[in-house]
């Protein structure tokens, strides 16, 4: 009797995906980590190596032109919208009349110091008190130049010359015998010269009359020698007059970036630049005193050619960024010094790097300064060999994108929950600060690389954090605020419209690329809600095709979101497998996608299998 041998069957391979770290828009779609996604959109960190669709946001309130910057002080938020400044409205509540009209429609930024906000928009110099805003050369500093001043002339240099306007002070000490008292300045302004003198009681009082002031050489007479001093020591006449230099306001006035730092590092003066009449230059306030601006206190930092782009705290240290012009080291560092008891803050180091190209991408994330550059979002790091600073790319997962974006100058960052997101285009790419994803040897430039993320409908002209809630601010004058609560299905939606999410694995080739393959059953794991739903796509052979839906198995029970069509009577709230045979046969990888775009739906993965027979050689 014939024996026939029947084959074995061909054991299935398997392939787990337990975590899902961001996407990757640089490798090739062959040499993409099976934990990262080379094509997803709308999807972020639920906790470490999980997603879920990204929260949408709301209409906060709508402003008549476009949001050019946010500023809070006392409780009280601003919204700088076109040419004027706003309050923001509490929910439901109309805008109320402009507190400022005459800011420039650009973006802005602020600081605050004691009880006052400074703001800075290009044009002007701006300040809050809570209630009102004005000019800050409206309430400036008048510095005193020179105390212990004989009426001759020289005594003791004390302050320098405020850029912010243009009166000084000088203090003399009287003989008793001279009537002309020199000022250290010729070509006065035709604005009146004022008088005080120290009386018997140790008090200043007003001196009305008995002088006179020749604008043109500077010399103030006086028709009676004033006495001698009632105290023993101290100056007895102080004159206050005015002399404008053309363009020294403006060097402060036009300035648009800026960061509190002092000596020591201590955050007390504000250092200013962006002006574009000096694109390299930087001025720095008296101490705790963002009126005062002396005309000594700045500093040019490499050449002229190439600009000031943003700053960061580096340690005790303050580093200026420099754009890409700059042909020598670009990013200088400095550190606040007290030489003779006055502030100085010398060069410490420099470091060599792409330059900076967007004045408003700088901001923290996992406690390093990071910005943009063109060859991608970098980090001042310090190297663990030789304790020197270097520039190091960070956002190399998602530069495949990002370097082709347009406008790359206008982007906006912002720092949420250890989250740093760059807004551009209406998209956000954004850095997980809390996952690094460590080394590869594709990261020929970086000692760390952080997981991405990429947001679509994002619409952010500018972005800020205002208390726990994240908002934005757009073109149409319009400010947005984002849901907070994942377990509320009305957080996904953009102002009513569907969030369109979806994770993409890469191409799925087995422990042999050049085996055929036969894919025989999909499973994933979703995080559990009252309403959720996922589409299943497959792409063999480079074309897409739906192959599963399912509305229902992920959900649990809730008479708040009772829905018929979708109706379950599971009320188990864990974390819920949904699988299905699937057939995709002769082929030598398959790539799978997973989409929810559902109007109020939330959609959470945690985790994808995938079962497969390889059998025989691929031959195409």
């Amino acid at each position: 009797m014939a024996t026939f041998t029947i084959p074995s069957q061909v054991a299935r391979s398997k392939l787990a995906i337990d975590k899902m770290l961001g996407i990757d828009y640089t490798s090739n779609t062959a040499n993409v980590s099976v934990s990262q996604s080379p094509n997803a959109q709308n999807m972020i960190r639920s906790e470490p190596g999980k997603v879920r669709k990204r929260m949408g946001y709301k209409l906060r309130a709508a402003f008549p032109a476009r949001v050019n910057g946010f500023h809070e002080l006392k409780g009280k938020s601003l919204i700088h919208a076109g040419t004027a400044l706003y309050e923001l409205p509490e929910g439901g509540k109309e805008v109320g009349n402009a507190l400022y009209s005459d800011m420039a429609d650009a973006r802005s930024k602020s600081w605050q110091m004691d009880d006052k906000l400074f703001i800075a928009d290009g044009k002007c110099l701006l300040v809050y008190d809570g209630e009102t805003v004005k000019k800050a050369s409206d309430d400036a500093k008048i510095p005193t130049l020179t105390i212990a001043k004989p009426p001759q002339g020289g005594g003791k240099e004390y302050e320098a010359l405020n850029l912010l306007q243009p009166k000084f002070k000088e203090l003399f000490a009287s003989d008793g015998k001279a009537t002309e008292y020199h000022l250290s300045f010729s070509g006065l302004d035709s604005a009146d010269v004022t008088v005080r003198k120290l009386n018997s009681s140790g008090e200043w009082e007003n001196v009305t009359s008995g002088f006179s002031c020749n604008k043109t050489t500077g010399v103030v007479t006086f028709s009676t020698a004033p006495e001698k001093s009632p105290v023993e020591g101290e100056d007895n006449i102080e004159i206050t007059a005015t002399r404008t230099v053309e363009g020294y306001a403006d060097r402060i006035n036009k300035c648009c970036i800026g960061i509190l730092f002092g000596v020591n590092g201590a955050a007390d003066r504000l250092f200013l630049s962006g002006n574009p009449d000096y694109p390299n230059q930087d001025w720095y306030s008296g101490q705790y005193d963002l009126t005062y601006w002396p005309d000594t206190a700045y500093s040019k930092l490499g050449t002229a050619k190439s600009a000031i782009m943003g700053y960061s705290i580096i340690e005790n240290r303050i580093a200026a960024h420099k754009d890409e012009n700059e042909t020598d080291r670009n990013v200088v560092i400095r550190q606040g010094n007290l030489v003779d008891s006055e502030p100085a803050f010398p060069i410490t180091n420099t470091i060599q790097g792409p330059g900076a190209i967007a004045k408003y991408s700088f901001a923290y994330c996992a406690n390093e300064p990071v910005f943009l550059t063109n060859l991608g979002i970098y980090a001042i790091t310090p190297s663990d060999i030789v304790g020197e600073r270097f520039s190091q790319n960070r956002s190399y997962y998602m530069n495949g994108k990002l370097l082709d974006e347009a406008n790359k100058a206008d982007a906006y960052a912002c720092v949420y929950k250890d989250m740093y997101w760059l807004c551009l285009n209406g998209v956000a790419y954004i850095l997980d600060g809390q996952q690094n994803l460590g080394t590869n040897k594709n990261e020929p430039y970086s000692t760390r690389q952080y997981a991405c993320f990429y947001e679509t409908n994002i619409p952010a002209r500018v972005m800020w954090v205002d208390g726990t809630n994240l908002f934005f601010g757009a073109d149409n004058g319009k400010v947005y605020e984002f849901y907070t609560d994942p377990n509320e299905i009305t957080s996904y939606n953009d102002d009513g419209a569907a969030i369109s999410a979806e994770w993409e694995t890469p191409d799925l080739a087995g422990a042999l690329f050049y085996k055929n393959k036969s894919f025989r059953y999909l499973a994933l794991q979703m995080a559990p809600s009252v309403v959720t739903s996922v589409a299943v796509y497959a792409m063999k052979r480079g074309i897409w095709s739906n192959i599963w839906n399912d509305n229902t198995h992920a959900r649990f029970f809730s008479y708040h979101q009772l829905r018929y069509s979708r109706f379950t009577y599971s009320n188990d709230q864990t974390a819920r497998t949904l699988h299905n045979k699937i057939r995709i046969k002769r082929v030598d990888k398959a790539r799978f996608r997973f989409v929810n775009d559902t109007l109020n739906e939330p959609f959470g993965l945690m985790q994808i299998a995938v079962e497969f027979v390889e059998n025989g050689n691929f031959k195409g």
